[in-house]
């Protein structure tokens, strides 16, 4: 690929796309919004052989998946490539994207928390019902993760499912990933009647979800790799808070190292991706 049609499809990336009324409203309401068509096929395309590449260059997970817990059999999780690689960089940085999700959480604009690619391998296992949000010492629920799929994502590959409106459950916001939280929020779940949403991605489909939206993905049936890349965004006016859990030190220590308790999260991990 010459640099003429890697600098065309990059642009994809930072050109604005426009979400509708609907679309935010739904948002609100449900804790996730699927939009299709938000990036074109040959973009996806250079993003997944780029994106790709830093996986199989980065990985350190190698025992076989018989052999993992049910954590390790969900996914190959690599985390915050953009500060490895210059090409992740650039599309971590979209501000296409980026701006999606100041619009969805109505706010002036957003920095990074974090980036992961999750691969979920041939014969992977299912990723257990959670919220995000339990890892995190935040300060408000102004948190959206933009989940992009790097192929067409049929039912078998494990594509994201939703609880539609569980953001407003308190119960299960303590589990961490693992058995229990497959056992117990889905109890949860059940009980208090929330619609399970399970559903393909097309190439070029997208979906956000809020820190507190209960989520979990199948899993991948087929003898191909279940690609994708996320982004995590939090409202660029998000505090640090004391953590009340191990895991939220640890994202404390890892993801906004320098940060301070009630102080807004301004370290050089944590840039600025949008502002209006």
């Amino acid at each position: 690929m010459t640099d003429t049609q890697t600098k065309n499809l990059l642009q994809i990336l930072d050109e604005p796309f426009q979400i509708t009324d609907q679309q935010i409203s739904f948002f609100e309401e449900n804790g996730f919004v699927k939009i299709k068509n938000v990036l074109p096929s040959d973009t996806i395309q250079y993003m997944n052989e780029i994106i790709s590449a830093e996986v199989k260059r980065l990985n350190t997970q190698h025992l076989p998946i018989e052999q993992r817990d049910t954590y390790g059999k969900a996914f190959l999780q690599i985390m915050n490539i953009w500060t490895k690689s210059d090409p992740v960089k650039e599309i971590v940085f979209s501000r296409r994207l980026a701006k999606m999700a100041t619009d969805l959480m109505r706010v002036n604009g957003v920095r990074m928390y974090h980036d992961q690619a999750l691969f979920k391998e041939p014969g992977g296992g299912h990723t257990p019902w959670h919220a995000d949000q339990y890892y995190w010492p935040l300060s408000s629920d102004k948190t959206v993760t933009v989940w992009i799929p790097l192929q067409d994502t049929k039912l078998e590959l494990g594509p994201l499912e939703f609880s539609a409106k569980s953001q407003q459950l308190q119960e299960g916001r303590n589990l961490k990933i693992s058995d229990e939280s497959e056992k117990e929020i889905q109890r949860k779940l059940t009980l208090n009647d929330f619609q399970q949403v399970i559903e393909p991605f097309d190439v070029g489909e997208v979906s956000f979800h809020a820190g507190w939206v209960f989520h979990r993905a199948g899993p991948n049936k087929t003898d191909k790799m279940r690609r994708v890349m996320t982004i995590i965004y939090m409202d660029n006016d998000m505090r640090l808070t004391k953590p009340i859990n191990d895991n939220q030190v640890a994202d404390w220590e890892t993801w906004c190292p320098g940060a301070e308790i009630g102080e807004v999260i301004n370290t050089p991990l944590n840039p600025i991706l949008y502002e209006k």
